[in-house]
């Protein structure tokens, strides 16, 4: 498949993507651009920002970090008071121009930009009816499905063509659309994937994560509810439920790994809950050692909490490099294992003679735990004590993280001892499921654990793969019911 390539930080979870959106301020385009950075963790693989002035929209989009897509010249391009932004890491659908976003399509309203963050799990079944009933498409992402489906529902306005359009969709997702006159964000029935409401002066904002918020100098106001439309434009903000409330199943993922520790989600800070974990960790698997070292970044706040729960000193035992830029191509075994060094280093004279806590967040496919492990003891650690802050990662995520398959998981291939062996630690242990609730102060019920216990919030047809909606190579231009945009 064209976008089976290698990826920074390969042994570990990727969310979708990020999105954001700002009405009514006169540099909407910058404040977007702003966004994006604070969103970047979110996906590195394209980023892009439609802009309108009420009358017209512009769009500038690209392969590569944000600031590698955008410079002074592409903002100032982008004109009016209100834009939305993306960054993306593919879920489904190739790692190619043509399916970065925004999606900016033409259709019998006029012209309409999509912003998606998640997946749907019937994409491919909705494209099948789609295209038997003659709808031609030009990406193979999930979200050119739903520019489609709100085409053909479009007599009655916008907002009653996306209620009425998302309702024939299953999956998690957060969405944001843009016409010359409007936004409107949806986030899906269950909360699985996260948004957030807030303001900047008298602009509204819509973003993934408070982070963002924070970077622009705005302010949160509350998180969008499961289910709920919000709909910015020249009257203000409004909102009404537009699909029942179903069960809450927010990501557990965000708390774990893919959210920023600076961000809030359900009231809670991302930091807290991570250390939480740690102490949490420490009271379930406690062991005798000298030091803690956390890998950094998103495993740092686990790391100092277990190690103020077990009173062991906390060290900085890896540094990170945090300018080697993309690293998307590594195409073979030994570019793949300096890479890890090349990203982490350890101190050796922090861990030499040392009796190690290794603190991390997850283990996906166990092949970075495993080099890490070898850092450290070829840096002179007499133990290394693999602790985890989350638990096994045992089943296939549908709703908008990329492991699509059980056979990239090492733990549903191996038990905790097999995969410790593997990995070549003197002790793995997991932080237990009602541990990682309790650090939530959410019921297990109120989290999606389907990765760990395999109790999907959303009915799942287990055949689904990243790559369904994989047909050919998607054109260089998005058209629904209409002649291309020219960019």
């Amino acid at each position: 498949m064209a976008d089976e390539i290698k990826r920074p930080e390969e042994d570990k979870v990727h969310d979708a993507c990020g999105v954001f959106a700002i009405y009514g301020h006169p540099a909407a385009a910058r404040v977007a651009l702003y966004g994006l950075y604070a969103l970047q963790h979110r996906g590195q693989e394209s980023a892009g920002i439609v802009s309108a002035d009420g009358n017209r929209v512009w769009i500038h989009k690209g392969m590569g970090l944000v600031s590698e897509v955008f410079d002074d010249n592409d903002i100032a391009q982008l004109h009016g008071d209100r834009a939305i932004g993306h960054v993306r890491y593919s879920t489904t659908g190739s790692s190619l121009i043509g399916n970065a976003q925004p999606l900016l399509v033409r259709y019998r309203k006029g012209m309409m930009a999509l912003a998606h963050n998640g997946n749907l799990v019937n994409a491919g079944r909705l494209r099948e009816q789609l295209e038997d009933g003659g709808s031609i498409f030009q990406t193979s992402v999930d979200t050119e499905v739903i520019a489609h489906l709100v085409a053909r529902m479009g007599n009655n306005g916008l907002e009653s063509a996306i209620a009425a359009s998302l309702m024939l969709v299953r999956g998690g997702f957060a969405l944001i659309f843009m016409t010359e006159k409007q936004i409107i964000g949806v986030r899906d029935p269950n909360g699985i994937r996260p948004l957030a409401l807030g303001r900047l002066g008298e602009a509204w904002v819509l973003a993934s994560e408070s982070c963002a918020f924070d970077t622009i100098g705005g302010e949160f106001v509350r998180e969008v509810a499961p289910g709920e439309m919000i709909v910015l434009d020249d009257e203000g903000m409004r909102s009404r439920q537009i699909m029942p409330r179903g069960r809450d199943a927010l990501c557990s993922f965000e708390f774990i790994y893919l959210a920023r520790p600076d961000s809030i989600l359900n009231g809670l800070s991302i930091h807290a809950v991570r250390k939480e974990f740690g102490r949490i960790l420490a009271r379930e698997h406690p062991v005798a050692a000298d030091i803690v070292v956390g890998v950094p970044d998103s495993s740092i706040s686990a790391a100092s909490g277990y190690a103020e729960e077990a009173g062991i000193p906390y060290e900085m035992g890896l540094v990170k490099n945090r300018y080697i830029g993309r690293t998307f191509i590594q195409p073979s075994q030994t570019t793949r294992q300096f890479g890890v060094r090349v990203k982490l280093n350890p101190l050796r004279k922090v861990v030499d003679g040392k009796r190690v806590v290794l603190v991390d967040d997850s283990i996906v496919r166990g092949t970075t735990s495993k080099h890490l492990v070898k850092l450290l003891r070829e840096a002179g650690a007499k133990e290394v004590h693999l602790r985890i802050g989350s638990p096994p990662y045992m089943n296939p995520c549908f709703f908008g993280i990329d492991t699509s398959a059980s056979g990239e998981l090492i733990a549903a291939e191996k038990a905790v001892e097999q995969m410790r062996e593997f990995i070549g630690a003197d002790s793995l242990r997991f932080l237990s499921v009602e541990g990682l609730a309790e650090a939530t102060n959410l019921p297990p019920k109120g989290l999606c654990l389907a990765c760990f216990n395999r109790d999907y919030p959303v009915s799942v047809d287990e055949q689904f793969r990243k790559f369904d909606l994989e047909t050919a190579t998607p054109a260089s231009a998005e058209i629904v019911g209409g002649r291309p945009h020219a960019r």
